[in-house]
């Protein structure tokens, strides 16, 4: 018995090293061709992706806090070039970069307020639990409502309750004239 080898006809040696096979143009194709799988590349998001890990946001504030030393270089040194700046288009762009900034920061501390109220009112409930009551968990509308006498507190204690509260107010009157029927329809 013979070692089936293949023939001169059906297959011709490569053409170099990095040459292709060289088939027989005399077999016919097959109707199903086997196609050499290429594996696809997975791209994996790591907000969804359990690989990652659950996202904690005490764990990732303390493991970027080096991020926030950075920022605030970053900072004066958009205010220094701004002051030492002449061009006015330059200017306006340093001015924006630094509105940016600055927003930024204080939605920051904003987000960080919540997060330290929401930590509180969860201990109390531990608190509350551990002395055998029932956890009582607050709604949002009255999370909101808490959030805005803290706010109402913050302003009267800065001496901007005052102002805010005008503003507040004109801005519901012209709510309140756009749903009155105009007068040219009278």
């Amino acid at each position: 018995k013979k070692t089936a080898k293949p023939t001169k006809a059906t297959v011709k040696q490569q053409q170099g090293k990095k040459g292709p096979l060289e088939m027989s143009a005399k077999k016919p194709v097959p109707f199903l061709r086997q196609v050499v799988p290429v594996r696809k590349k997975v791209q994996r998001d790591p907000r969804f992706d359990d690989l990652s890990g659950e996202y904690k946001p005490e764990i990732f504030m303390k493991t970027y806090s080096f991020l926030d030393s950075i920022k605030k270089q970053e900072k004066e040194m958009v205010q220094k070039q701004l002051k030492k700046c002449r061009n006015m288009e330059q200017k306006e762009k340093l001015q924006r970069l630094l509105n940016r900034m600055t927003q930024q920061e204080q939605a920051q501390k904003k987000q960080q307020k919540l997060r330290e109220r929401e930590l509180t009112l969860k201990r109390q409930q531990r608190e509350l639990a551990k002395q055998g009551k029932k956890p009582f968990f607050l709604k949002k509308s009255e999370k909101r409502k808490l959030e805005l006498a803290e706010k109402y507190a913050e302003l009267k204690k800065s001496g901007k309750l005052e102002s805010f509260l005008n503003k507040k107010r004109k801005r519901n009157a012209i709510k309140d004239k756009r749903h009155l029927p105009s007068q040219k329809n009278l």
